[in-house]
């Protein structure tokens, strides 16, 4: 009955841990140790389990079919066996494959899955787990810093870290920084090291390059022991061609449509599951659930959503296929995804489920039942893109693309929204996030800093990938390591301080993070001084305290900046880019700013502040303006918004402060 059930349930789309079932699993039967294998291949003549054990003989270890399912048990092999399907298919072609529910496979170049029992490892990150259903990321900090593992650091001779020594460093390392999360780049098991995982073979397999699945357990365990919640990029819209991977895997399209105007990405040379078959939805709900039961992920990135819900992405007229509405929305991956995240959350309900979706498709971050695709995330990538092209400007340029830096407030709130500045962003020739910056090295240190308070202070959780922090000149190198020798660089050092402090800043000020997607978290003080590369706004926590975030993204430095506040006795700065410790100038508000009774900015009540160059100040309001100050009859009339630059700082109006 067991099996007739989990036949059906695949068969039906409904089976969500396929990997109890398919693939390769230690056995007794008839008295005797072995594995049990069992895999689909529908259209294959048929199939038998191959390696160096039976010398590859395609005759020796046949597999009896039952429907669209192929199963048999061989005796006597030992865990870490390499093993491939031997698939015959109807054109009595043989094509070797390796096991698309296999928990291990070889190294690259290497290709066959290798046996291995995936029970048993004690896992000592209950008390995490406790801890973190008990802080919803709605109204929580969430911090992510990306990490690509085999480029983050390397040994001496150039080398792979193993998952375990990258995770003793790693966690340290994050947790030091104040990062709260680590978000990896794809895991699962890809041949070629230049697609960064996001070809894959190995859906159920955690890539070997550095070590077993119980050394990947034992990464996840110990990063959630140092407090640091684990994000997996995982990827469902599409599948490498290698030839020992899903690709016509029984010599007819399996796992991808059949439709030649739905089955291959061109650009990418890969090919696209087909969201209509029930197995192939069983195989890719499986493997969701399987790493966040089995591995205690903590949360998905799904990669390139857009490119499953749109039939035309990357296709022009005539080269795509219809809905049967004639629409070109994928109703099949549309349903798929909502599938996916009601399993992920049926699976954990304090799961991170992240959208990398490009375009406005509508309630991403909404339940099914309300219309939505059920993520509770999705990176703003808007924002990035506008963010990207604002930075490389020259600052005297920057006042005639303001919006680029406000814009995005028009629909911050339509979804719940994550911050990235992301691998994406600083490869393929584009430069490192420094490199982005105008002006000198110091100036393009200044210049990041400013941009990371922007980041900390803007509605949405945050995402930066490795690299900022230690001040990166080159662009990212994915097979090289990040450049720590900068650190031996006093001005490194102090990036890596702002970075540290910038972050510990965030963490304890829930006015960053506690209402993220609502507009009763925000309010816009100073939206529209183009002319000065400056934008104010406040940021509210649940108990109505506010944080008042100035920003300048020009060469000067502002004395005197009239800001319209709220009604506070006085504004204390608690944190400034500037600080001599992170290589600044120490200009900024070092003695508590009164509140003036001053109307400006539409408000009857001001601050005048002192805002450095590239940088930013947070100064948290405190107690309430006098009755005293209050009754000293009408308010004054308006200041002008704009401020004038401070003396000292002269006309810079390109990129370097005088």
């Amino acid at each position: 009955m067991a099996k007739s059930g989990r036949a059906s349930d695949f068969h039906g789309g409904s089976l969500t841990d396929g990997w109890r079932w398919f693939g390769a699993h230690p056995a007794r039967e008839r008295e005797r140790d072995g594995w049990r294998f069992r895999v689909w291949a529908p259209h294959a003549a048929a199939v038998s389990v191959v390696g160096e054990f039976n010398g590859w003989d395609i005759s020796a270890a046949p597999l009896e079919r039952d429907g669209e399912i192929w199963s048999g048990f061989i005796p006597g092999l030992a865990g870490y066996t390499s093993y491939k399907y031997a698939v015959t298919g109807p054109d009595g072609q043989v094509r070797y494959k390796a096991d698309p529910y296999g928990f291990h496979t070889e190294t690259r170049p290497a290709t066959a899955s290798k046996l291995y029992d995936i029970e048993g490892f004690r896992w000592t990150d209950g008390a995490f787990r406790e801890k973190k259903g008990a802080h919803p990321v709605y109204s929580s900090p969430l911090n992510i810093y990306e990490v690509h593992l085999g480029s983050w650091r390397r040994t001496a001779d150039g080398g792979f870290y193993d998952y375990r020594t990258i995770a003793r460093e790693l966690a340290a390392y994050v947790k030091d920084l104040g990062y709260n999360a680590v978000e990896l780049l794809p895991v699962t098991e890809h041949p070629l090291d230049d697609s960064w995982g996001y070809q894959c073979t190995g859906y159920f397999a955690p890539t070997p390059r550095y070590g077993t699945p119980e050394d990947f357990m034992w990464f996840v365990d110990h990063m959630h022991k140092s407090g640091i919640q684990v994000i997996l990029d995982w990827v469902p819209a599409h599948f490498c061609k290698d030839e020992q991977g899903l690709y016509e895997f029984d010599g007819a399209c399996c796992y991808e449509y059949e439709d030649p105007k739905k089955r291959e990405h061109a650009g990418w040379g890969t090919r696209v599951f087909d969201y209509g078959r029930p197995e192939v939805v069983s195989f890719l709900l499986s493997s969701a659930r399987f790493w966040l039961e089995m591995y205690h992920i903590d949360g998905l990135r799904v990669d390139a959503v857009a490119s499953m819900l749109y039939l035309d992405y990357d296709r022009k007229d005539g080269e795509w296929t219809p809905n049967r509405n004639g629409g070109k929305e994928n109703l099949e991956a549309i349903e798929f995804l909502r599938s996916l995240n009601r399993t992920a959350f049926a699976a954990d309900p304090n799961v991170l489920m992240i959208a990398e979706e490009s375009t406005a498709w509508p309630l991403v971050t909404r339940p099914p039942e309300a219309g939505g695709l059920g993520f509770n995330l999705k990176w703003n990538m808007g924002w990035m893109n506008d963010m990207c092209h604002y930075l490389k400007l020259d600052p005297y340029f920057r006042q005639y693309h303001h919006k680029d830096i406000t814009f995005s407030m028009m629909y911050a709130f339509s979804e719940n929204y994550v911050l990235p500045i992301s691998h994406d962003e600083v490869v393929h020739m584009k430069g490192s996030l420094v490199g982005k910056m105008p002006g000198d090295y110091e100036n393009q240190l200044r210049s990041l800093r400013g941009f990371y308070a922007y980041l900390l202070a803007h509605p949405g959780k945050k995402l930066m990938f490795m690299g900022p922090e230690i001040g990166q000149w080159h662009e990212w190198d994915a097979n090289g390591q990040l450049d720590w020798y900068l650190l031996d660089q006093e001005p490194n050092r102090q990036t890596l301080a702002f970075f540290r402090a910038a972050n510990r800043f965030y963490q304890k000020s829930p006015e960053l993070w506690q209402i993220d997607f609502d507009w009763r978290g925000f309010e816009w003080l100073v939206p529209d001084d183009n002319h000065n590369n400056v934008v104010v706004f406040l940021r509210r926590d649940e108990r109505g305290r506010d944080l008042l975030c100035a920003v300048n993204f020009s060469p000067n430095r502002y004395e005197g900046y009239r800001v319209g506040v709220p009604a506070h006795r006085k504004y204390t700065e608690v944190f400034n880019t500037d600080a001599p410790e992170f290589g600044g100038g120490g200009w900024g508000n070092g003695e508590p700013v009164p509140v003036e009774r001053v109307g400006s900015h539409g408000k009857e009540f001001s601050v005048q502040l002192r805002i450095p160059p590239f940088g930013g100040v947070f100064l948290r309001g405190e107690g309430k303006t006098p009755a005293a100050q209050a009754a000293k009859g009408p308010a004054r009339r308006s200041a002008k918004k704009t401020a004038r630059p401070a003396a000292a700082a002269g006309p810079a109006r390109r990129g370097r402060e005088q």
